[in-house]
């Protein structure tokens, strides 16, 4: 099953994207590209975590339940859910509320896609800048990778956090904020910039 152009159903009329090229096409492409490899990326996450909820259960029946397996499961859950969320703004496939559009006209139904669009981009970029100040890249990076030095003088602890079972750095689990933001970013730049177009729905 593959995915088609993303489109907003009205009703009888629906919010689809129109033909790109140039540099727009380019970006488009780019987000196609980046939402199928986070799809790909969430699908072999997902099955992941069915793996490890059987991995769960067949070893606290045989009485030897392995400690760190909720944990793994938690985060793969948690990457998976980010990643599909992103790819979902490029395809177009996150949930709707259309009481208000589709009682609008054409000019101003494509009109509201767009203003969607620009509170997607502006929550995105938020989701950019509060990763950047929470990791804070340049300031470890200036204290020459010492975490020590760069709580003493910051006081973030984000690269101090462990993992309760796993043996490893919280931070390293939660990059994955940074991917969402980066691909919803370009997902959101990508469909402000691409022609919308309303069309009868005839099936």
């Amino acid at each position: 099953m593959g995915f088609g152009p993303p489109r907003l159903y009205k009703g009888p009329r629906a919010v689809e994207w129109g033909q790109v090229s140039g540099g727009v096409g380019v970006l488009v492409k780019l987000s196609e590209a980046w939402a199928k490899a986070e799809l790909l990326a969430a699908a072999l996450l997902a099955f992941a975590v069915t793996c490890l909820i059987l991995l769960n259960v067949a070893t606290r029946t045989l009485g030897a339940a392995l400690f760190w397996v909720d944990e793994l499961a938690i985060y793969a859950m948690v990457w998976m859910t980010f990643l599909g969320a992103s790819a979902a703004i490029h395809f177009g496939h996150s949930i709707s509320i259309t009481i208000l559009t589709d009682a609008l006209s054409d000019p101003l139904t494509k009109l509201a896609q767009r203003m969607v669009d620009v509170v997607v981009l502006a929550f995105a970029l938020a989701m950019l800048w509060f990763c950047w100040i929470w990791f804070l890249p340049f300031e470890i990076a200036r204290f020459g990778f010492d975490t020590e030095a760069f709580q003493g003088s910051t006081f973030n602890f984000i690269y101090a956090e462990p993992t309760t079972t796993l043996g490893v750095k919280k931070w390293m689990v939660w990059l994955v904020m940074w991917l969402f933001a980066i691909g919803a970013t370009l997902h959101a730049v990508a469909n402000l910039f691409r022609p919308h177009r309303v069309r009868q729905i005839t099936a």
